[in-house]
């Protein structure tokens, strides 16, 4: 009996536990993860507490790149473009995945059919929030008081197709409200607007507003999640407020190029799992206000796909367009 015949005979078991001997799999070169915006944001950040502990994990060297642009779309087709063999991975925010693809007529990218999902890193749900005059200390009182206001009342983004305006509007559709929505170049002089009175009320990120709900010159409302925020434990809900699927929230995740195969996810999904739950790595994420997610490549695809859906339905109601 040849060698060919003798292995056609062997039981498949056999067969896979022989293959399995081999080992997970390996890098053959160094991963490159990247971060589709400039240092020092929470994707750029998380990259960096992850990637020490995947190199002496995997034995090759790890190394972050940024690739700022197009709010992720730049960096997010080029690595949908690069081989599928577990070498390059982006370290994508829910923007970049979830409202890009809603709000782009053409990002050049399809979250669902160009990526394979790894895992959840970490995530922060956004807050309804007014400037300390407005005349509201609850979901209810807010609505009161935008109904009486017609119109007039204004709310602040980081932009058009911002994860806050998508958010916001959301929650004026399912209150039957209106708000004048003011854009801003970013979340950071979209919270200095609102600090400052120019407009009155915004869905903003939860960890970067809440100092200034400490100093009392923002009022907190509601979370946009399912669970109370750590940082401000005392703020209720959305969910206990009645609006079970006024739901925004801020998040960093790690992907491959589709196709990439399923021994290479698993080996990536191990060694970044066991990254972001190392004590370092989670003090430094929780006391910024993040939660360490650490998903399963299927709870982050699922969470994909469900957001995705959201944004494109808030998306046409709203009639928002980018420019």
């Amino acid at each position: 009996m040849n060698r060919r015949s003798m292995l056609m005979g062997l039981p498949f078991a056999l067969l896979a536990s022989q293959a399995g001997a081999r080992g997970p799999w390996a890098p053959s070169r160094p991963v490159v993860l990247v971060v589709p915006f400039a240092p020092g944001g929470p994707n750029d950040i998380v990259a960096r507490l992850v990637a020490p502990a995947m190199q002496a994990a995997l034995g090759q060297n790890v190394v972050v790149e940024n690739r700022p642009g197009a709010t992720g779309a730049i960096a997010a087709r080029h690595v949908a473009a690069q081989p599928a063999d577990g070498h390059t991975l982006i370290v994508a925010a829910s923007g970049t995945m979830t409202i890009n693809p809603a709000v782009m007529a053409r990002p050049g990218y399809d979250p669902e059919k160009d990526f394979a999902p790894v895992s959840l890193a970490m995530s922060v749900p956004n807050m309804l929030v007014v400037h300390k005059d407005v005349p509201a200390t609850n979901v209810a009182e807010v609505v009161a008081w935008l109904k009486r206001e017609a119109g007039r009342a204004s709310y602040c983004s980081g932009g058009v197709g911002s994860t806050e305006q998508l958010g916001m509007e959301l929650f004026l559709k399912r209150t039957g409200t209106e708000a004048t929505h003011v854009p801003f170049p970013g979340g950071a002089p979209a919270v200095t607007a609102m600090i400052q009175g120019q407009v009155q009320a915004s869905i903003l990120n939860a960890a970067t507003v809440r100092p200034h709900v400490a100093s009392g010159a923002l009022r907190a409302i509601a979370i946009t999640g399912t669970q109370r925020f750590s940082g401000l434990p005392d703020v209720p809900t959305m969910v206990e407020a009645g609006l079970p699927d006024v739901l925004s929230a801020s998040w960093s995740a790690f992907l491959t190029p589709a196709g990439t195969p399923a021994p290479a996810i698993a080996r990536l999904h191990e060694v970044i799992v066991a990254a972001l739950r190392a004590p370092e790595t989670t003090q430094r994420l929780t006391a910024a206000g993040f939660t360490i997610d650490a998903s399963s490549p299927q709870e982050l695809g699922a969470r994909i796909s469900t957001e995705l859906a959201r944004w494109k339905q808030v998306v046409k109601d709203a009639n928002i367009q980018m420019n």
